[in-house]
């Protein structure tokens, strides 16, 4: 990620590296070609001289060349190299090809995959939404081709369910996706017949349109839920034209949908591989783990349950420590520990969620980086506000949540069975107190922080259970 302080990832652009099925140094000083990818399945296609010294800030420029991304918006997107194994943004300095060659070393090192995978990876250079970009400042654009960038990511990441939905939310993000790619003025039948021409998966997740392969669900027929499906978009589609007209401008469906995207707190987070262990059901479930990925953005931490699609925990940064550790044995995980306030048996703990994966590394970095860069911009913040009036203010949404305990959550989110509230009791975590000799579990008193790491002046609030541990 950006920012010298952080090591995420770490800077190997000097270690040469043999590995990595690229060009040759030989031929790098003709004209290459070069392909960066973008979602929605298409590329810009450049052709660069001097490949081996190209750093991301010269690749930059001839992306936002090629696409006529306004120089008011070139910060929105950053470059990543990616893979089915490993995910990383890159600084404007990194050289891509250089940490192209290096690949398969950042592979071992980040991933627990193995030796015939690493060696058959290979790395692709995109061009995408930068994870340091504030919300607040996308819909200040009104740049078509920025905002289809950011709508087609957004759409994959909901359809492919790294983004957990609520079904208001799928629904209501499939419709706007219909009403973008055939307009607002349809009729109910041709509606229909353009949501089976394009099949469900382009509208709603895939485990929706799958469905969960129960007994109710083959019991109702994959016909009768397809049939019920079909109704919930198209409902929607009609509330777009009748809230927009049958001809809305394309920024307006657009501003719409990413609006309803940044409801949900992981928008725009950097996504981390993780397992959890499963909490102890009886003498034959002890030992195992569930996978998670673990949504890090400015404002918080998520953990989310890969296979079920919703969130298991989320935190801000004032609402927890972390620290992160490495194997002391042999067989041992890299894990990053969450701590955070919580009630057992009416008595305030602290509570540790251990993270197992060899990210660990690269989380605990990010979290840190994007403490100090919050800091940082809110401390501007205040300063610029304090200049201008001295008069006490409302608190803002989240400001309130944050007094109150629940999270600055908007109300549509927090009913039983939401995707988007966490689940606490479903953790396996680690109930303690430190009596300042030692940690014991259950004590009356809550203690301080067992870590160090934490945002600054922690406003710690005690965790609402009847809030955090529905659904």
């Amino acid at each position: 990620m950006e920012g010298d302080n952080c090591s995420f990832p770490p800077d190997l652009s000097d270690d040469h590296s043999q590995r990595g099925s690229v060009a040759s140094s030989a031929t790098l000083s003709r004209a290459q070609d070069v392909l960066v990818y973008l979602f929605g399945e298409s590329a810009v296609h450049l052709s660069l001289e001097g490949l081996g010294n190209v750093s991301v800030q010269e690749l930059g420029r001839s992306v936002r060349e090629a696409l006529q991304i306004p120089e008011s918006a070139q910060d929105a997107f950053a470059f990543w190299l990616c893979s089915p194994l490993l995910e990383l943004q890159l600084k404007p300095r990194h050289q891509p090809y250089k940490l192209c060659r290096q690949w398969q070393d950042l592979l071992y090192r980040f991933t627990d995959a193995s030796e015939e995978d690493i060696s058959q990876d290979e790395p692709y250079l995109q061009y995408r939404r930068n994870v340091f970009y504030p919300k607040s400042k996308e819909l200040q654009i009104e740049d078509e081709t920025v905002l289809r960038l950011l709508f087609e990511e957004a759409r994959s990441n909901i359809l492919t369910g790294r983004y957990p939905c609520d079904p208001e939310h799928w629904a209501g993000l499939g419709a706007l996706s219909l009403a973008l790619e055939e307009g607002a003025g349809l009729d109910s039948q041709q509606t229909t017949a353009k949501i089976r021409e394009k099949k469900l998966p382009s509208f709603v997740p895939a485990h929706v349109a799958m469905g969960s392969g129960g007994f109710f669900s083959t019991l109702r027929g994959k016909s009768s839920r397809q049939a019920e499906l079909e109704q919930k978009l198209s409902k929607e589609y009609r509330q777009i034209s009748v809230s927009t007209g049958t001809s809305p401008e394309p920024q307006q469906l657009l501003h719409q949908y990413l609006r309803m995207c940044h409801v949900l707190p992981y928008y725009g987070c950097a996504f981390f591989c993780g397992e959890i262990d499963k909490p102890v059901q009886g003498i034959l479930q002890r030992g195992k783990r569930k996978a998670v990925s673990v949504g890090i953005c400015l404002e918080g931490v998520y953990v989310i349950d890969v296979k079920e699609k919703h969130v298991l925990l989320g935190l801000r940064f004032s609402e927890l420590s972390w620290d992160h550790s490495y194997p002391e044995e042999e067989g041992d995980s890299h894990i990053l520990w969450l701590e955070f306030d919580g009630e057992e048996d009416g008595t305030a703990v602290n509570k540790l969620l251990k993270i197992y994966s060899k990210q660990a590394e690269l989380m605990s970095g990010f979290i840190e980086f994007c403490v100090e860069l919050k800091s940082a911009s809110e401390g501007g913040a205040a300063a610029e506000a304090g200049g201008e009036t001295g008069a006490p203010q409302e608190p803002t949404g989240q400001e309130a949540g944050t007094r109150n305990g629940r999270g600055g959550r908007r109300g549509m989110l927090q009913r039983q069975g939401s995707v988007v509230c966490s689940r606490v009791h479903s953790l396996n975590t680690i109930s303690y107190v430190d009596n300042g000799k030692e940690i014991k579990r259950l004590k009356p008193k809550r203690a301080a922080s067992f870590f160090a790491r934490q945002a600054p002046a922690p406003t710690y609030s005690p965790v609402q259970t009847e809030s955090l541990e529905q659904g």
